[in-house]
């Protein structure tokens, strides 16, 4: 779903409106209970995804963007090459059990990493609450963030649970904190919040940000060829931070 949310936002209109398709209706697992033919637009679709998990708004966004499950999970995994996650291979939008649906923890943390440099996917992701429309009903869909490190860790970010027999209880979690942003990732957890936790706590007690070059300092020179200047001197354009624990600084 992390996935799915990316490429939404890179591919389509958050404004768009989409009509619901009946490939949509009564996805087994989490949902939203979409009918087809109701209308929305994607952001709409992406909250009712995100924040409450719904395997059927997954595959709403999954037809609207690319026509079609298949050819929207062609995508996913092109993009998922793109961004280093080797071991991954997608065969639904929506993380359902599939022989071949499967990934790492490390590949998680590639695609989250990435998503969370998107500030329309940040804002989603942590968002507590939202109402999004039911159109053939009387009221409107009433959704709570189920991640519930928002609400429990100082600094949260984001950014999404998921559960399948198959997977177990599964965890990517993020938090900031003083300039330094960490994620984590957890599979098949008995307690994964706990664990999270833990994983932050220890983070953000043994790294810190520092300024490794400064904007304009000297990083080295290189040759020019055929020029009457032998060589010329690098500069950094910004500041280069990097996380060190200490001893490395």
């Amino acid at each position: 779903k992390i996935m799915t949310a990316l490429l939404a936002i890179e591919h389509g209109d958050l404004n768009a409106v989409v009509e619901i398709p009946k490939e949509a209706e009564g996805v087994e697992g989490s949902s939203i209970y979409l009918q087809a033919g109701e209308h929305m637009t994607l952001k709409e679709l992406l909250l009712g995804l995100m924040l409450h998990s719904g395997n059927d708004a997954a595959v709403a966004v999954a037809v609207h963007i690319a026509g079609s499950v298949e050819a929207f999970c062609a995508l996913m995994n092109e993009r998922a090459q793109e961004l280093g996650a080797a071991n991954t291979h997608f065969v639904n939008p929506n993380g359902l059990p599939n022989d071949e649906h499967y990934t790492t923890a490390e590949d998680y943390a590639k695609i989250a990493a990435a998503a969370m440099k998107n500030p329309d996917f940040r804002e989603i992701v942590s968002t507590a609450s939202a109402v999004i429309p039911n159109e053939f009903q009387e009221w409107d869909r009433q959704l709570t963030n189920k991640n519930k490190l928002l609400s429990s860790y100082e600094g949260a970010t984001g950014v999404k649970t998921g559960y399948t027999k198959a997977a177990g209880k599964c965890f990517v979690g993020s938090a900031e904190r003083e300039g330094m942003e960490l994620l984590t990732v957890v599979l098949h957890a008995s307690d994964t919040y706990a664990d999270t936790k833990a994983l932050l706590d220890y983070g953000f007690a043994a790294y810190s940000m520092e300024t490794a070059v400064q904007a304009g300092e000297g990083v080295g020179r290189i040759p020019i060829e055929k020029s009457t200047q032998k060589t010329l001197e690098v500069r950094a354009k910004d500041d280069i931070v990097v996380p060190l624990a200490e001893g490395e600084q």
